[in-house]
């Protein structure tokens, strides 16, 4: 079983520089297409947290969801941005990359090089 997992969208260029990083390493890794296997609260949540990062980190705040929910005039707790995350995953930043019990939000990709 690999022991990197990569949340991505195969579409996002930042994921695809990110997958083919984790490739050259030659080190074996699962990609998760996040919105074809959607997070749950709890699992995006833990996610963060190993990541050290709040929900706020990671919030694209220039989707089009955003403004239409009018995110940016609004002052919510972490859990109901959470709610908002996980029904809505273009709010979210990608791509997220899991080791253990570390994870980074790999921006840019080649920060991916430090769980190698």
């Amino acid at each position: 079983m690999a022991d990197i997992t990569i949340y991505q969208k195969p579409t996002c260029t930042t994921c695809r520089q990110a997958v083919q990083i984790l490739k050259d390493s030659g080190k074996p890794f699962t990609a998760i297409n996040y919105y074809e296997q959607s997070f749950t609260k709890g699992q995006l949540k833990s996610l963060l947290k190993k990541a050290g990062l709040s929900p706020k980190d990671v919030l694209r705040t220039k989707e089009d969801i955003y403004k239409e929910l009018g995110l940016a005039k609004k002052d919510l707790s972490e859990d109901a941005l959470l709610e908002l995350m996980v029904t809505h995953p273009d709010l979210i930043q990608r791509p997220i990359v899991v080791k253990g019990d570390h994870a980074i939000l790999a921006r840019p990709a080649e920060s991916v090089k430090t769980l190698l």
